[in-house]
């Protein structure tokens, strides 16, 4: 199956850039969209047919206060409420702002503070919910949770384990300067599933939604038990009888001269009968 995530991601680039014009102009026709993003005809109404579908642009007739020449009117294309919400507003700039100010003035490490505080704020809302479902469905519940958060995610079952998709980042245009916002993100979903979890796109770096994936779970081999059986055999000790001398030629130890019968006897081993 080919990857069309690079052709997802450039269009939704290319969808923002005429979101963020039409915010600019105003209502405008397909010609000056595509004179104005360097697109031809056909690729910038491709995009409109696209924007339309999604219900972010609508498009009406345009005022000509002239005399109308033969063919179709005009048509302009507006924003609708939606699509100023999905937008970027004065409050992404502001947050922007606001962290670009705080790194300035106090470090880098209070914008990681503050990161690890959002997603803690996140993790309280939708840990309920994960904990309520058997641990195979926790990636399901999860993905759920954050779909009613606004994350609008999904799940799919992969041999090696789940992958959760967002296909939505309500912090999209704030993420792109302030990485820190991802990563603590990625650390509460493995704190909510209690697995280790990857991290391996984000809308924030410019693909088409933040894929995250849990490995299927893996356990250590158990090592089998040793018997009894298997114990390490026992040393034989030599025995001097009482009134021999005690002297180096009197025991046999390893490396050394043997005993002699009439000097010296052994313990019985478990391998035969004394020597």
């Amino acid at each position: 199956m080919p990857d069309t995530s690079n052709g997802t991601a450039a269009d939704g680039r290319t969808r923002d850039r005429v979101a963020r014009l039409l915010l600019e102009l105003g209502p405008s026709t397909a010609v000056t969209l595509s004179a104005r993003l360097g697109l031809s005809p056909a690729a910038i109404r491709r995009h409109l047919d696209a924007m339309l579908a999604e219900g972010t642009i609508t498009t009406r007739s345009a005022r000509n206060p002239g005399p109308r020449g033969r063919g179709r009117p005009a048509r302009v294309y507006q924003l609708t409420a939606a699509g100023h919400a999905a937008g970027p507003t004065a409050y992404e700039d502001l947050a922007t702002s606001a962290l670009s100010f705080l790194a300035d003035v106090a470090g880098q490490a209070v914008v990681a503070e503050f990161a690890e505080a959002r997603a803690a704020e996140l993790e309280r809302q939708v840990r309920a919910a994960v904990a309520r479902a058997d641990p195979a469905d926790r990636p399901a519940a999860l993905a759920a949770a954050m779909s009613a958060a606004g994350y609008t995610a999904s799940t799919s079952q992969l041999p090696t384990g789940v992958q959760i998709c967002q296909h939505h980042c309500p912090v999209q245009h704030v993420a792109e300067q302030f990485p820190e916002l991802c990563g603590a993100e990625t650390a509460a979903l493995s704190r909510l599933l209690d697995s280790h979890v990857q991290r391996l796109a984000t809308i924030a770096h410019g693909d088409g939604v933040c894929t995250t994936h849990v490995p299927l779970e893996t356990r250590e081999p158990q090592q089998p038990e040793k018997s009894g059986d298997a114990a390490a055999p026992s040393t034989v000790v030599p025995v001097v009888p009482v009134g021999t001398p005690t002297s180096a030629a009197a025991v046999s130890t390893p490396g050394s001269t043997p005993v002699t019968p009439t000097t010296a006897t052994s313990l019985t081993s478990s391998e035969g009968p004394a020597i």
